[in-house]
């Protein structure tokens, strides 16, 4: 549906990433303007594995903006 509306744009994410690097809670901090957009990068970001923060070497929690740029292309 997007694709054919042309909906394309930036959603800046605010992601809480777990010491085992997997997503925890994602809030949307700038909407694309298009909210099938931002539900699109919420989903994609939620299957994504990311290098946790360390303190001493070990992995802790850590809050991060993640932008997710949703761009048409032929």
């Amino acid at each position: 549906m997007s694709k054919r509306l042309n909906e394309q744009g930036t959603v800046v994410l605010r992601v809480q990433v777990r010491s085992d690097g997997t997503a925890g809670l994602i809030e949307v901090k700038s909407s694309s303007g298009f909210p099938r957009l931002d539900q699109a990068a919420t989903d994609a970001v939620k299957t994504w594995r990311f290098n946790p923060a360390t303190v001493d070497g070990k992995p802790i929690e850590e809050w991060y903006q993640v932008p997710v740029t949703l761009k048409l292309q032929n």
